[in-house]
C-alpha cells in the first residue's frame, strides 16, 4: 500500500513539474541593447562590477542553463527584473538609478546576495577586491558609506 502511494506521489510530482514548464514566465531571456554605461572611474571598477553585478544589473545577463527550468526560471527572471529596475549599468540614460547606493550594498554584504554566489563563484570577491570595488563605485557615483567602507 505504501509503495503504491509513493509511486503515485512520484508520478504526480513528475506531472506537476512537467506542467509548470508550460508557464511562459521566466523564459524571456532576451537582453535589451546597451544604451549607455556610466562613466566609470577606472577600468578595474568596471571589471569588478561586470564580474559581480552585471548578471542582474545590466542588459548583459548571462542566462545559465537552470534559468530555463521552472520554478527556478521564475526566481531568476524576478531577480534580473528587480535588479535591472533598481540599478541598470546598461541604461545609464535613465533618471532614476541607485548608483549612489551601490557601494553601500557591497559594504553591508547585501550585494551580491548570498544565494547568487554558490552558482556564480566568479562573483565572490576577496576583501581586497571588495575595497577596490567600493572605492571605485564611490568615485564613479558618489554617495556615502557607513560602517567599514572607510568613507563617511
Amino acid at each position: 500500500m505504501l509503495k503504491r502511494i509513493a509511486v503515485g506521489a512520484a508520478a504526480a510530482g513528475i506531472l506537476l513539474m512537467a506542467a509548470i514548464q508550460l508557464v511562459p514566465y521566466g523564459r524571456d531571456h532576451a537582453n535589451p541593447p546597451v544604451v549607455q554605461e556610466p562613466a566609470w572611474a577606472d577600468a578595474q571598477t568596471r571589471a569588478l562590477a561586470v564580474r559581480a553585478c552585471y548578471d542582474c544589473h545590466s542588459n548583459e545577463t548571462v542566462w545559465p542553463w537552470y534559468s530555463t527550468i521552472a520554478p527556478v526560471s521564475w526566481l531568476v527572471q524576478r531577480d534580473v527584473n528587480y535588479g535591472r529596475n533598481d540599478l541598470n549599468f546598461s541604461r545609464w540614460d535613465r533618471r532614476r538609478q541607485e548608483g549612489d547606493e551601490a557601494a553601500e550594498t557591497v559594504v553591508d554584504g547585501s550585494m551580491p546576495p548570498w544565494f547568487y554566489l554558490p552558482t556564480h563563484p566568479q562573483a565572490r570577491l576577496s576583501d581586497a577586491e571588495k575595497q577596490v570595488l567600493i572605492q571605485g563605485l564611490l568615485a564613479t557615483f558618489g554617495g556615502k558609506v557607513k560602517g567599514n567602507g572607510n568613507q563617511d
